[in-house]
């Protein structure tokens, strides 16, 4: 009798814990408010311009002229209350006048840096797929995330993984949060076209391209040239952020990125001119003395914060600071002001500045300036000492109650903006961004 009683006892403890624990899950249920309500899907897409006279593809010497455009599709689907799914995938098609020259000699005219040759080379399409998850703790205090990463293009294949950690307090008006990534890259390395009858094996100065095509110059042409032996590239990041509402109106962040680097950092295709070497050319076009060569290691460090100020409903100010440094000699200073203006409840106009200024790398050489008995150089003025200005305009349109449909998606906001970017060299850019975002009902 004593062990019936104690069995009906635990049966009815058990009884009691599992409609209470209902219960408990039936309120949370009831109040806990889900981290995404319905599915979104944003649509982005950008077109791309740039233009110079220092391209690293013909050694610092030659146009620059590129253009991209791109399409991304962002799907960001909630799994239950606490966890979301986001899928990326984007293409980019850029066509190139610059890098057409990594082969000047395929088309009829006369080659020359600073024109467009019709080679392979003056296009490329790049695609990109990422999906993410994220999970959020019942009191939203912690969120845990993951995401796996593939990309390719004609010479470069990436794969990339990581995820993060964030949680908050103080009522959530701190947060701190950590992530890390890795990706895992690899060439498939193309150099340009004089250098690779010069590869291990070919046929050098009897190969066609020579005896098809008059050198000047320096007819007794005999380039450094060694093809890499690792095709590899790898990158391991970690990142950490800390956020604070400091006021009803002011909100201030900081953030810390170390990066390591390792394998080949080198851009194939980059031809170097020596000083220290008689020039050869077919056609206008000078024929590569090398190609660049850099560290197989790169550390960098970025820090730098956010400081915004809700003034009013109609005007906030958003800030922004950040220094870099990496051990190939590189320093820079980042500096930026947008200024959001609500005109109206749906319209608000997005003016923004930014100004950069770096350090030239060591190993940076302009135009026939490197030595042949150098280590290490390179031609890319994106290695080099210089500053920036870029302006921009933006304008966006909201309407909480998506009103206007597509299917069944509700149109939830519009963003159209344009940078105009300009160096204190000669290289100048600009972009045009639009982006749709829809709910869905």
């Amino acid at each position: 009798m004593k062990i019936f009683k104690i069995t009906v006892s635990l049966a009815a403890l058990f009884v009691f814990t599992m409609n209470y624990a209902q219960q408990t899950q039936d309120s949370v249920k009831t109040y806990k408010k889900r981290v995404l309500e319905t599915t979104e899907v944003d649509f982005l897409t950008s077109y791309y311009s740039q233009d110079g006279d220092n391209a690293a593809v013909s050694g610092g010497l030659g146009t620059e002229e590129l253009t991209d455009f791109t399409g991304t599709l962002i799907v960001s689907i909630p799994l239950n209350d606490d966890d979301v799914l986001t899928i990326d995938a984007g293409v980019s098609a850029y066509t190139s006048a610059s890098s057409s020259n990594i082969g000047p000699f395929d088309g009829s005219d006369p080659a020359d840096p600073f024109v467009a040759s019709s080679g392979a080379s003056s296009s490329d399409t790049w695609t990109n797929l990422t999906g993410s998850y994220s999970h959020s703790s019942d009191d939203r205090n912690t969120i845990i995330s993951g995401k796996l990463s593939v990309s390719s293009e004609y010479d470069y294949f990436s794969l990339g993984f990581g995820g993060g950690l964030t949680k908050l307090f103080n009522e959530k008006n701190t947060e701190v949060s950590v992530n890390a990534n890795v990706y895992l890259d690899s060439w498939t390395a193309i150099y340009p076209t004089e250098l690779r009858p010069f590869a291990s094996g070919a046929n050098g100065l009897a190969n066609g391209l020579f005896s098809n095509n008059t050198i000047t110059g320096n007819t007794n042409y005999s380039p450094i040239f060694n093809e890499f032996s690792d095709e590899t590239r790898n990158s391991y990041s970690v990142g950490f952020g800390f956020s604070q509402i400091l006021s009803k109106n002011l909100q201030g962040s900081l953030a810390l990125d170390l990066i390591q680097q390792e394998g080949l950092l080198s851009t194939p295709f980059q031809r170097v001119y020596f000083s220290d070497v008689a020039d050869s050319f077919i056609d206008n076009f000078q024929l590569a003395d090398a190609i660049e060569q850099l560290p197989d290691t790169r550390f960098k460090v970025a820090a730098g914060g956010r400081l915004n100020w809700y003034i009013n409903e109609t005007v906030v100010v958003r800030s922004f600071y950040r220094y870099y440094y990496d051990d190939w000699g590189i320093n820079s200073h980042t500096a930026s002001l947008e200024v959001p203006i609500k005109l109206t409840g749906k319209f608000t106009v997005y003016p923004s500045y930014r100004y950069y200024q770096q350090t030239a790398a060591d190993y940076f050489f302009g135009y026939e300036e490197a030595l042949s008995t150098d280590t290490f150089y390179t031609s890319d003025y994106d290695l080099s000492k210089y500053s920036a200005n870029q302006f921009g305009m933006g304008v966006s349109y909201t309407d909480i109650f998506t009103k206007m449909h597509i299917w069944k998606l509700g149109l939830k906001s519009i963003d159209l903006k344009f940078y105009k970017y300009d160096r204190d060299t000669t290289f100048s850019s600009s972009i045009i961004t639009a982006g749709f975002k829809f709910v869905m009902d």
